[in-house]
């Protein structure tokens, strides 16, 4: 049996909303709102706890916080790639596996290597020890050395996924990235809104599918 690794880590209650912080620091996403600290533990499902680290740390630099809003430290990116590996898209369940591969193919035909994600993340991991105990700027040199890598384009994706995606696939914590652009969720529509804000601008509060359906929706990066 495995042993099973967890992502220690603080966060901070801002009004009854949970934010996560990967580098042990709350992000104050409503200023003047009084704080609470607490430490949570959240399992990981394919990351080791170090791998965990230094991928939060590599996202954090690919989608960084800063004045404008929060970044892929508080949207939790990492618990959505990690979520992702450990389904089956991370074994590539659903790609065509079969020969012959071609690693230096054209970029319009699509990724035609033989590794699955989850061995690119392992072998891309392997060779980024330590990167979250670098500074900042080590850590823009090391990733501008891996930046044309089929790792890092891969990396970059998910990033952009983890930020904006429904928070049931494990990124997009408290809807902070659907907050930074002003997306308003899967709504079917605005019906009942038309008379209360007729002539309005109408800015509705983001909601995720399952605040808007009243129930789970079904995810399947657990499928065995």
């Amino acid at each position: 049996m495995l042993r099973r690794h967890f992502l220690t880590l603080s966060s901070v209650s801002l009004g009854g909303v949970l934010v996560y912080s990967l580098d042990r620091k709350g992000f104050p996403l409503r200023p003047g709102v009084h704080a609470t600290q607490k430490t949570i533990r959240i399992p990981l499902r394919f990351f080791t706890e170090a791998e965990a680290l230094v991928v939060a740390a590599i996202v954090a630099r690919i989608f960084p916080s800063d004045g404008s809003g929060p970044g892929a430290k508080e949207a939790g990116v990492v618990i959505y790639i990690d979520r992702q590996l450990a389904g089956p898209y991370g074994r590539d369940a659903h790609r065509y596996t079969q020969g012959p591969f071609d690693e230096d193919a054209p970029p319009e035909l699509g990724y035609q290597g033989k590794s699955t994600p989850r061995e690119l993340y392992r072998e891309g991991l392997e060779r980024l020890k330590g990167f979250d105990r670098l500074s900042a700027a080590e850590q823009d040199e090391a990733l501008r050395a891996i930046e044309t890598t089929t790792f890092f384009g891969l990396l970059r994706q998910h990033t952009v996924e983890g930020m904006f995606c429904d928070p049931a696939h494990g990124g997009n914590v408290d809807l902070v990235g659907w907050q930074l652009v002003g997306f308003p969720g899967p709504r079917m529509n605005n019906y009942d809104d038309i008379e209360t804000h007729y002539g309005m601008k109408f800015r509705p509060k983001p909601a995720s599918l399952s605040e808007l359906t009243r129930h789970k929706p079904m995810t399947n990066e657990d499928e065995k």
